[in-house]
């Protein structure tokens, strides 16, 4: 499937991504907050989902507005957070606010908008000295890990995952700020890297699965082979699989207004 399809298959089901879609670590926002020059930013989201990233910042006092593809994505959203206000649209097309907004935020959502001119649309939002943050989330080697290494087995069967052998160690996860250094409107990138641990039953792992674009776009005999194999692996493993993730932040300040 395409990229403009796989975005799509997140707002299928958009309370069951709100129930099983995990948020992100504290401290995240404890370095967001250094970054950003003011006490309580202006901030505008890309592709809040249905809020894991979003509250974080309400609760800090942060003003939020948001931009989401998805209708039923976007319903929910508001629903947990009423004071954000949520737009539905795309933002590769969106009509571009002034440049207004103390933060430009997209947290694990980056990676669907148009490469061509995500980081120009970015910075046409941003005050001078305003920020670009992407937070992006890697599954690394870690937590269960012989059991994901014998979970490739189900994948190799059910599924044209060519990656083999398990996940990868969170050293072989690079921080690539070349995108954002040759637009030149940003100064130099700052990395941040938060790992942690999330423990599963078998039941909710599966349910985790199935809010991941690449699973939803698999057939039904597919889906379905593949997690009786998965079920089984987990329930032999004492009925839990504990999941390692890498959550990077890559942060940097618009060096000047943009031109519309």
């Amino acid at each position: 499937m395409s990229r403009e399809q796989l975005r799509q298959t997140f707002t299928e089901d958009a309370e069951l991504y709100d129930r099983v879609r995990p948020s992100y670590p504290p401290d995240l926002y404890d370095d967001l907050a250094d970054l950003v020059s003011v006490a309580k930013p202006n901030v505008l989201e890309i592709g809040p989902g249905t809020g894991q990233a979003t509250r974080p910042m309400v609760e800090r006092g942060w003003s939020v507005s948001a931009v989401e593809l998805g209708q039923e994505l976007a319903e929910v959203a508001r629903r947990n957070l009423p004071t954000v206000d949520v737009t539905v649209a795309d933002f590769d097309t969106w009509e571009l606010p002034p440049p207004t907004y103390d933060l430009v935020l997209s947290a694990t959502a980056f990676h669907w908008l148009d490469p061509a001119t995500r980081v120009q649309r970015c910075a046409q939002v941003l005050r001078p000295g305003g920020v670009l943050a992407v937070v992006s989330t890697h599954h690394i080697a870690g937590g269960s890990e012989q059991l994901f290494v014998e979970m490739q087995r189900c994948y190799d069967r059910f599924t044209d995952d060519p990656e083999k052998g398990g996940l990868p160690p969170a050293s072989a996860v690079p921080e690539d700020s070349s995108e954002v250094d040759r637009s030149g409107l940003f100064g130099p990138v700052t990395f941040r890297r938060y790992e942690w641990e999330v423990a599963y039953s078998a039941a909710d792992y599966l349910e985790l699965l199935s809010s991941y674009s690449g699973h939803r776009a698999l057939t039904s005999e597919r889906r379905d082979g593949l997690y009786d194999c998965l079920r089984a692996l987990i329930e032999g493993n004492g009925g839990t699989v504990t999941k390692r993730y890498l959550t990077q932040l890559s942060a940097a300040v618009s060096l000047n207004q943009p031109l519309a």
